[in-house]
C-alpha cells in the first residue's frame, strides 16, 4: 500500500494526487466549455450579421428603385430627399457590410447623384433668345482697345476648362470647383456651393476655402494644398493626394492613394482609407461665420463625430493597429486656422 502511494505521488502526502487529477480534468472541461461557448457566440454573430446584410440589401434596393422612378418622372426634389436618405442608410450600415457591398452601394449612390444632376440640367428652363450687340469697328487711325487678360480657372455656375465628372460618375454633369491652379488663394461661398458637386483637381500649393454646404466633394491629385471645407451633405473622396492639410465635415470620408496628409474631420460614419500611408486624423475645428446654418441645411448631426474610427482596407489584422494611419497628438493640433 505504501509503495502504491509513493508511486502515485512521489514526494507528496498521501491523497494529494487523487485531488489534483480531478482539478486538472475540471479545468480542461471548463476550457472546453468556454471554447464551445465562443464558437456558439461567433455563429450567432455571423447569423446576425448576415440577417443585417440581407435587410440592408432589401431596403437599399427598394429605396434605389424609388429614386430611379422619381428621377424618371421628373420629381427631382423628392428624389434628392430620398437619395440623401439612401446615402444615410449606407453610411449607417458600413460597420456590418462586407467591403464589396460597401463599394457596390457607393457606386449606386454616385450613379444616382450623377443622374440627378443630369436631370436637373435637362429640365432647366432654356435661356430666352436675345439679340447680341455687335462691336462697332474702330475708326480709321484709332487703335483698338486691347483684350482683357483671361482670368484663372475659378468656379461658377458654368464649368471652366479642366472641369469634369467626379470619379465613379462617367458622363455626369460638369462640377464646380478649381482645376490646374498653382500657388493661389481660392474660395467659394454659400451661393456657389449650395448642394453642388464640387471637384478640386491637380492643384499645387493652393489654399482653398469652401464656405457653404456642398452636396459632394472630390479632391484629386493635389500636392501641398490646404483645403478648408464647410459641411458636405453626403460623401467626400480624397484620391491621389500628398502633403495636404484638409478640414472636412461629411457623412462619409473615403481616402485612396494618399500619403503624408493631415485630416481634421467631422464624419458621421467614420473614415475609410485604401492604399494610403502616413495619414493622420484629428477632430474638425475649422469655423467661419454662418457655419451653423450650413450644418443645419446639410443634415449632418453636429454632435456625432467618429473622427477616430478609421477603417483601413489594406490592414486586416485585428490584434495590431494599422501602421498606415495615426491620430494627431493633442498638443500638435491646429486651433487657429487664419
Amino acid at each position: 500500500m505504501e509503495a502504491a502511494r509513493e508511486a502515485a505521488a512521489p514526494g507528496a502526502e498521501p491523497g494529494v494526487a487523487a485531488v489534483v487529477l480531478p482539478e486538472r480534468l475540471q479545468r480542461r472541461e471548463a476550457e472546453r466549455q468556454q471554447g464551445v461557448e465562443r464558437q456558439r457566440q461567433r455563429k450567432e454573430a455571423q447569423v446576425v450579421k448576415e440577417e443585417q446584410s440581407e435587410f440592408f440589401i432589401a431596403a437599399f434596393t427598394r429605396e434605389r428603385e424609388a429614386v430611379e422612378g422619381l428621377l424618371a418622372a421628373g420629381v427631382l426634389e423628392e428624389a434628392a430627399a430620398r437619395l440623401q436618405g439612401l446615402q444615410k442608410l449606407l453610411t449607417e450600415s458600413v460597420r456590418f457590410l462586407a467591403p464589396y457591398e460597401v463599394r457596390q452601394g457607393q457606386e449606386a449612390v454616385a450613379r444616382l447623384q450623377s443622374d440627378l444632376g443630369a436631370r436637373r440640367q435637362q429640365l432647366q428652363p432654356k435661356k430666352k433668345f436675345a439679340f447680341r450687340i455687335l462691336k462697332k469697328e474702330a475708326a480709321p487711325g484709332c487703335e483698338s482697345r486691347p483684350a482683357e487678360p483671361a482670368r484663372p480657372p475659378a468656379a461658377s455656375a458654368a464649368p471652366a476648362p479642366g472641369y469634369g465628372p467626379a470619379e465613379g460618375e462617367p458622363g455626369g454633369p460638369p462640377l464646380c470647383g478649381f482645376s490646374g491652379v498653382e500657388d493661389e488663394e481660392l474660395e467659394l461661398g454659400p451661393a456657389e456651393l449650395l448642394q453642388r458637386d464640387v471637384l478640386l483637381s491637380e492643384l499645387r500649393r493652393c489654399r482653398v476655402r469652401l464656405r457653404g454646404n456642398a452636396n459632394t466633394l472630390r479632391v484629386r491629385d493635389c500636392r501641398g494644398c490646404t483645403v478648408l471645407c464647410g459641411p458636405v451633405s453626403t460623401s467626400v473622396l480624397v484620391d491621389g493626394c500628398s502633403d495636404c492639410l484638409l478640414a472636412l465635415a461629411c457623412q462619409q470620408l473615403r481616402t485612396h492613394r494618399t500619403r503624408s496628409s493631415l485630416f481634421y474631420v467631422q464624419v458621421t460614419s467614420g473614415a475609410v482609407i485604401e492604399d494610403c500611408t502616413k495619414v493622420s486624423f484629428a477632430p474638425y475645428t475649422w469655423s467661419y461665420p454662418g457655419i451653423e446654418r450650413d450644418f443645419e441645411s446639410s443634415g449632418l448631426d453636429r454632435n456625432r463625430n467618429n473622427w477616430n474610427l478609421v477603417d483601413d482596407f489594406d490592414w486586416l489584422a485585428t490584434d495590431r493597429p494599422s501602421p498606415n494611419w495615426s491620430l494627431i497628438p493633442e498638443q500638435e493640433r491646429i486651433s487657429c486656422w487664419e
